[in-house]
């Protein structure tokens, strides 16, 4: 697959329109005080940056060509910024505005785990630094080089390792290349009548091995499992060898090696492949609409469903304000859906004695047979109705379906338009998630009025668990022009984070460390567990040359 736009998400020429949502404008001038009627202001052009020479001396280019043939290593101008940063709203904001930091000095692209290991070790031969290249969606830092790097960075783009390379049917566990991109992969295997099963938001350009090095979670994660259940064994290239683990149910061999890797964002090596377990791909799939009179019931209902016999593949619910948003982003209706909607508000609010400013959406989606597909809507049917929610059908569900990997293309369009919007998610036992939830919109809030700015903050439930789940939080603010707008965010962010830790929430469920969360770390895991990471970081790097600062 081709890389994403050097200075925002996605395709080329694929962008968020406004103009068939009538109800989106008025939104955003009434809580942002944006006016999408202006001119939209675009990132630099790429001619007028000023981009460094690279720093690749002819030895270490000379072995790099050796290790993956001359066609495959690149000091490209548009190749080396788009493998620069990721997608966090401080990567995309800076190149945007043409300040692209320390870009990588040469992007390598080996085919094959001999390849890689012929790079690793001609870098550690010239004491370069290596950050190997998924797809390049992370948005907590963990792609950036550090601005005071002086030695040869190198980029390893694994995008040609992108094969199933077998699937072991009685056992439902699939071999596959770390590069494989997530429509490249299921395409795969659904050839062969599998599923991996793993959705995250970033899918249509996120990879395998950036599942892995980041802990991913997937929107049917309730179902399937995240990457680290559905991950049995991995292939990583060390300074040492490669790192090969057993593709067993279960073992006690001491510490999980593969543990270790999971979520290593490249600090222990390169992820060349993974055995990972599959499922065969259901008869049926339904993710239907439901509404609930407040956030409060629906969380309870949430909580109820995962702790009942029911195994929905999605349960998710959008707490007011989300809520909001999300009708003010829908098409404009025909008269029939027009008075369908009346009715419905009237029945909500005259039968059911719902207040439409806080009533809540949910997304609850069932897999499997036609008759396990209908005894699941049954049981969670019974579930919802005894927490005040109502089922509105299958139109929102496949509403949701169509455009579930088209959100952060809003953010692109907020940055045109001259306003930052960002994510931040987190994770918390059953019993701690009000206060989370509470706590973390009430930081958000107050920040806004700290630095100045309208603000926006919303939230959903994303991901259940039998003791806990996912809160994902999403904040929009208009910078007030006294500052920097990076600065404003940064008062911003770091106020929620904060309180997703002093509330006993985990920093990150899915977004990883990186960068960007790395100054809460320690109140999250405590202070010997982060030496615990600094050791082993490098025992295994002890020159510091595997993408050095992330995490720790």
């Amino acid at each position: 697959m081709s890389a994403m736009k050097w200075w925002g998400w996605g395709t080329e020429g694929v962008a968020f329109d406004h103009t068939d949502k009538p109800e989106f404008a008025p939104f955003i001038s009434e809580h942002l005080g944006l006016d999408l009627s202006g001119t939209p202001a675009p990132a630099v052009a790429f001619e007028a940056l000023d981009l460094p020479s690279a720093r690749l001396d002819d030895g270490l280019r000379r072995a790099l060509e050796a290790a993956v043939g001359a066609p495959h290593v690149s000091v490209d101008a548009l190749e080396r910024v788009t493998h620069a940063r990721g997608k966090s709203i401080r990567d995309i904001y800076r190149h945007r505005t043409g300040d692209i930091g320390r870009v990588p000095d040469v992007v390598v692209h080996p085919g094959a785990e001999s390849e890689v290991e012929a790079v690793l070790r001609a870098a550690l031969d010239a004491d370069a630094v290596v950050i190997p290249f998924g797809g390049g969606t992370s948005i907590s830092g963990s792609l950036e080089p550090s601005a005071q790097e002086t030695r040869t960075i190198v980029s390893v783009d694994l995008g040609r390792l992108n094969r199933v390379l077998a699937v072991d049917a009685p056992s439902r566990l699939a071999r596959i290349e770390a590069g494989a991109y997530g429509p490249d992969l299921e395409r795969q295997l659904n050839d062969q009548g599998w599923t991996l099963g793993h959705f995250p938001d970033s899918f249509t350009h996120s990879t395998l091995g950036g599942w892995i090095a980041t802990r991913s979670s997937g929107m049917q994660s309730d179902r399937y499992g995240d990457m680290a259940d559905l991950t049995r064994a991995v292939r990583v290239v060390t300074p040492a060898g490669v790192l090969a683990t057993r593709p067993v149910p279960s073992q006690s061999t001491g510490p999980s090696v593969r543990e270790m890797v999971l979520g290593s964002e490249g600090r222990l090596g390169i992820i060349t492949e993974a055995t990972v377990q599959v499922h065969r791909v259901p008869e049926q799939r339904r993710i239907l609409g439901y509404l609930f009179a407040s956030f409060t019931d629906g969380l309870a209902a949430m909580q109820e469903i995962a702790a009942s016999e029911a195994a929905p593949s999605v349960t998710r619910i959008s707490d007011a304000a989300e809520t909001r948003f999300s009708f003010a982003t829908r098409k404009a209706s025909s008269p029939v859906d027009r008075v369908k909607s009346k009715a419905l508000t009237a029945f909500l609010e005259r039968r059911r004695g719902f207040d439409t400013d806080t009533m809540c959406l949910s997304f609850i989606g069932f897999e499997g047979s036609p008759s396990h597909v209908a005894e699941q809507r049954k049981a969670v049917g019974r579930i919802v109705g005894r927490h005040r929610g109502v089922c509105v059908g299958a139109g929102p569900g496949v509403l949701y379906d169509q455009k579930k990997f088209d959100t952060p293309y809003i953010r692109d369009f907020l940055l045109d338009h001259g306003a930052l919007g960002d994510v931040s998610e987190t994770s918390a036992p059953w019993s701690l998630l009000p206060a989370v939830y509470a706590d973390a919109t009430a930081a958000a809030r107050r920040a806004f009025a700290d630095v100045g700015v309208r603000g926006y903050v919303m939230c959903h439930l994303s991901h259940s668990y039998h003791g806990g789940a996912c809160l994902y939080f999403t904040f929009a603010f208009r910078p007030s022009g006294a500052r920097s707008p990076m600065d404003e965010y940064d008062v911003i962010k770091a106020a929620v984070q904060q309180a997703f830790v002093d509330a006993g929430a985990t920093l990150s469920h899915h977004h990883a460390v990186g960068v960007e969360h790395a100054q809460w770390l320690e109140q999250d895991i405590s202070a010997p567990a982060v030496g615990m990471l600094r050791s082993l970081f490098a025992g295994v790097d002890p020159g510091g040359n595997l993408n050095p600062g992330k995490i720790v």
